[in-house]
């Protein structure tokens, strides 16, 4: 059971429906009809989107970047690992926490040549219907709380940007100096030759520069789905965006 703090007061009606679709409007139906899909995750839809494929390529900055990608490793957000021809999960699973708020999780999970464990990337989404705004939970915890900024392409692809980030947690609520962040654009399309869709991201900071990137393929299945399961969901459910 995960644990819920914040001020539920604090949160928005209940939102429910469609993360994306809400958050892009007409823009949705510009997307390739299995982005739509993928990006169409949600509880009436009732399906998952289960992803399998590689990372060719996974890379971080230089040794002095390093800090950053340790503090992030602890509440699975940033990790610094390398690697290439890496295989990889992401699941998004459609559900309703404990505010009401529809939310999509995107957790990816792999493991690096020479690491023991699995390292993964978790992250919530849900629709702010105040700003009309999609706000990503950041890790197990929830503590960050990110503005996105999401972009359809001509070719039909999306791209998302990371914008202010603010973190919560208990009484203490500020935003955070991106000095110590980093700002990440992600660019995914589905290539129609291959059949697979194509995942880019990369993570810099606005002083140190390159800190932490990705590129690779996944192919995906849309199993029915009513709830998430446990492995996915956050240990701590926040309600401020």
């Amino acid at each position: 059971m995960t644990e819920i703090t914040g001020d539920a007061r604090a949160s928005a009606a209940s939102t429910h429906g469609a993360v994306f679709p809400r958050a892009l409007g007409d823009d949705f139906g510009r997307l390739h009809p299995m982005m739509q899909r993928r990006f169409g995750v949600s509880l009436d839809r009732g399906y998952a989107c289960i992803g399998r494929g590689v990372m060719t390529s996974v890379r971080r900055g230089p040794w002095w970047t390093v800090p950053f990608l340790q503090i992030g490793r602890l509440r699975n957000i940033l990790i610094p690992d390398v690697g290439r021809d890496v295989p990889f999960t992401i699941e998004n699973h459609a559900y309703v926490d404990p505010f009401g708020r529809e939310t999509v999780t995107f957790v990816r999970e792999y493991r690096a040549p020479g690491r023991r464990r699995s390292s993964r990337f978790d992250a919530t989404m849900v629709f702010d219907p105040k700003r009309g705004a999609v706000v990503d939970y950041l890790g197990t915890h929830q503590h960050l709380a990110v503005d996105l900024t999401l972009e359809v392409e001509p070719d039909g692809s999306l791209l998302l940007r990371s914008g202010a980030q603010r973190f919560r947690e208990g009484w203490i609520d500020f935003r955070f100096p991106m000095l110590f962040s980093g700002y990440a654009e992600l660019r995914e399309r589905f290539d129609e030759a291959e059949g697979v869709f194509r995942v880019r991201l990369e993570v810099r900071n606005r002083v140190f520069g390159f800190l932490f990137g990705y590129e690779g393929w996944f192919v995906s299945e849309f199993p029915d789905a009513t709830e998430a399961p446990a492995r996915v969901l956050p240990k701590r459910h926040e309600a401020r965006y």
